[in-house]
């Protein structure tokens, strides 16, 4: 046993070579992980079936898991380590989906990667992927251009385009997830012919796939994206911190909870300190394109509306529909939704004090667009790079000596 110096700290530990081996193991496992995750991410958009995901889960599962164990750790963070598994294992056990255990052991593993370089990885391993999927759509091998029909949105024959990831939300959601991983890793230093081509190239996509949210939500980003590139000393500005908190996580949960409680009212003809839900819900449930309604109608047994969460959820809890908030109460439960809230308020933390405004942006959008779609609330990993950087930014609170105010930029 030797002395050595690990994240500031001396730990007693095998040979220093030794740990670089292990350590460079370790990264392998994670990126055969990182790497198996995004390929079923991008066979899932496009129109391939593809029947055993769930072993492949278990393979990337093994894979993270053993990532973990042989990475150095001190007794505090395998305390932690414990506790994330047992509570995971529990929702495991009581609602018979894995994915929460799957993400945090994800997370756990990615306690020494490079944070720049794993997004950067993502980035450009999805790019591939999507660019072949419309290409092979274009090409007439497989898969829809453009497809027309009745999109709910009371318009019979609506021609909007696909190219070959068979839904158009599916494609400006997986172009959306492009542009928020180019502005994480380029946003604070590209230039003005760059946005304009990320503008052009974004408006493009907005008008063949002409999804309404989607539009308002990426030209909102954009928008603050320049201003922070234009101003950067904003990233010094703590009131936009606080701002964010109160957007998100607190204000999507509470619409979240509104939202799942107007629908229940709405279909159970309930009312709430005697009162009924106003007219103007129907507007906003229009706007939204009926969301609100499907939280009763898009479920089995209406597991959308709000009396039927659970502490924990239970088998069965598997149905899809949008709004993606209410889709983590629904298929989590209450309990591990609020363990989630408050892990996004320890990064939030993070951000804050490392000036890291652009993580920021790139958490409020993630987290406005949650609010009416639920691309990101998924199983598969590939598809929500932001665990990544969850993964990343809470181990700060585990390593010891690490300067959370260091790295300001």
């Amino acid at each position: 046993m030797t002395l050595i110096v690990l994240d500031n700290r001396p730990v007693y530990s095998m040979s220093y070579p030794k740990l670089l081996n292990r350590k460079k193991t370790a990264e392998l496992l994670f990126y055969a992980a990182l790497t198996i995750e995004l390929v079923l991410m991008i066979v899932e958009k496009s129109e391939i079936s593809f029947p055993y995901e769930s072993y492949v889960f278990r393979v990337t599962f093994l894979l993270t898991l053993l990532c973990v164990l042989i990475t150095e750790h001190d007794k505090k963070q395998w305390l932690v380590i414990g506790i994330a598994l047992v509570f995971t294992g529990i929702c495991y056990y009581l609602s018979g989906k894995n994915d929460l255990l799957r993400f945090s052991v994800f997370m756990l593993a990615a306690k020494d990667i490079d944070l720049k370089k794993a997004i950067r990885y993502s980035f450009y391993v999805s790019l591939s992927g999507f660019l072949l999927i419309a290409l092979l759509s274009v090409c007439g091998i497989m898969g829809d251009i453009y497809l027309i029909t009745d999109y709910g949105r009371q318009i019979a024959d609506e021609k909007r385009y696909v190219f070959g990831f068979g839904h158009p939300n599916t494609l400006f959601s997986s172009v959306y997830a492009l542009v928020l991983m180019w502005l994480f890793l380029y946003g604070s230093r590209a230039k003005a012919w760059q946005y304009t081509v990320l503008f052009v190239l974004s408006s493009i996509v907005s008008i063949l796939t002409r999804t309404r949210t989607g539009i308002a939500v990426l030209a909102l980003t954009l928008i603050l994206a320049v201003v922070l590139r234009i101003f950067p000393k904003l990233k010094d500005v703590k009131a936009l911190y606080i701002l964010e908190t109160i957007v998100s996580p607190v204000m999507c949960v509470l619409s979240a909870v509104v939202a799942a409680k107007c629908s229940q009212m709405v279909y159970l003809n309930e009312s709430f300190l005697g009162h009924k839900v106003p007219a103007i819900f129907w507007r906003i449930d229009g706007v939204l394109n009926y969301r609100i309604s499907s939280l009763y109608y898009g479920a089995s047994g209406h597991g959308g509306i709000l009396s039927s969460w659970r502490l924990f959820a239970h088998p069965g809890s598997d149905e899809y529909f949008d709004m993606g908030w209410v889709r983590l109460f629904y298929w989590y439960g209450i309990i591990p939704t609020m363990v989630i809230v408050v892990l996004l308020f320890m990064v939030i933390n993070v951000c804050l004090k490392k000036r890291d405004i652009w993580t920021m942006l790139i958490f409020f959008s993630l987290s406005v667009y949650t609010l009416v779609e639920a691309t990101f609330v998924s199983r598969y990993i590939g598809r929500n790079f932001f665990l990544l950087i969850m993964g990343v930014y809470l181990w700060h609170y585990l390593k010891k000596g690490e300067d959370l105010n260091a790295g300001k930029a």
